[in-house]
């Protein structure tokens, strides 16, 4: 019963924060592969199911209040498209120990990013 209590709280928690367009689903990853055991490659996998109603149902409010630049959009959409497809391939080639290793150094590089940002 915990266990699942967890999960939702880890769910809800990262709704939000997809609700913001800040990556929940990043979040959702450290979630599953520190906190409950998923592999990574796994996690990834569960990730982009997790992603696609978490979009669709933010995606309306954010279109409402102007917050899609219509400019860049395709540009944006194409690029992601190429790029995730050459990624997931990587994805799956890739060892488990290294795909999680280079999630980490991801990770941290933002952290840090984030943490020494001026103004």
């Amino acid at each position: 019963m915990i266990n699942w209590l967890i999960a939702a709280l880890a769910g809800a928690v990262t709704g939000v924060l997809s609700g913001f367009g800040v990556g929940g689903g990043s979040l959702l990853l450290i979630y599953m592969t520190s906190f409950a055991g998923v592999a990574q490659n796994q996690a990834q996998g569960i990730n982009l199911l997790y992603f696609l109603p978490a979009a669709a149902a933010a995606l309306p409010a954010h279109f409402k209040n102007g917050y899609v630049e219509k400019k860049a959009l395709l540009p944006a959409i194409a690029a992601g498209l190429a790029c995730s497809s050459l990624a997931a391939w990587a994805a799956t080639a890739l060892d488990v120990d290294i795909l999680r290793k280079c999630f980490g150094v991801f990770l941290l590089l933002i952290g840090l990013r984030e943490l020494f940002k001026k103004g």
